[in-house]
């Protein structure tokens, strides 16, 4: 089996303020770990269950709803980990900087952008940054623990940075303020790894 269940990348307080370490406990060993079981089980006994995770998802539609949500859910909590980081004063390196200024004029104008669609995204889902195919930075949202690598999505690429509007994400702390969740979710985003995976995907 090549799939695991890792720790999180920082303890369950290290967010905090941003994010609570209740919410990060229960949100990793409850809703993350049950769609990694779940997939586990999805696709145990059958030639997935040897498949990178990245490429079941590019041609998701070819199999089960179980495997689409709950391989889903399993891969989109784990870029959510590490779009975060306890770290202060993380930066966008130059080279995505520069792709965020080209696309969007600034990187306020990306982070309102960004903002706006995490912000106005109906229900339950995610919002992303991405590479697209043709190599250009874009902002999507996507439903439930679709994401962009899947062969369903809209806009299809490489996702570079997650955020989960699900309100289990939140609620503990922001009860139905999605707006000042997203507000303190900027402060923890990883830019090293957000530049680390714009360069994977750039290439």
């Amino acid at each position: 089996m090549i799939h695991h269940f890792d720790d999180l990348p920082y303890a369950y307080d290290a967010l905090e303020p941003a994010i609570d370490e209740q919410t990060m406990r229960i949100h990793h060993l409850k809703h993350h770990k049950t769609y990694y079981d779940k997939f586990i089980a999805a696709i145990e006994g059958t030639d997935l269950a040897s498949a990178p995770l990245t490429e079941i998802l590019k041609n998701v539609s070819q199999y089960s709803p179980a495997v689409r949500n709950h391989g889903g859910g399993y891969y989109n909590h784990i870029v959510y980990w590490h779009s975060m980081t306890p770290a202060t004063h993380t930066q966008p390196s130059d080279a995505l900087l520069s792709a965020i200024n080209q696309q969007y004029g600034s990187m306020e104008a990306f982070k309102n952008e960004f903002t706006q669609a995490a912000v106005g995204h109906f229900g339950s889902g995610f919002a992303w940054l991405l590479v697209t195919k043709q190599g250009e930075l874009a902002i999507s949202t996507t439903a439930n623990q679709d994401n962009p690598l899947m062969d369903v999505a809209q806009i299809q690429g490489t996702p570079i940075l997650a955020c989960d509007v699900w309100e289990h994400a939140y609620y503990l702390k922001h009860q139905n303020q999605r707006p000042a969740y997203v507000e303190d979710w900027w402060k923890v985003v990883n830019w090293d790894y957000v530049s680390e995976q714009f360069a994977k995907a750039s290439q």
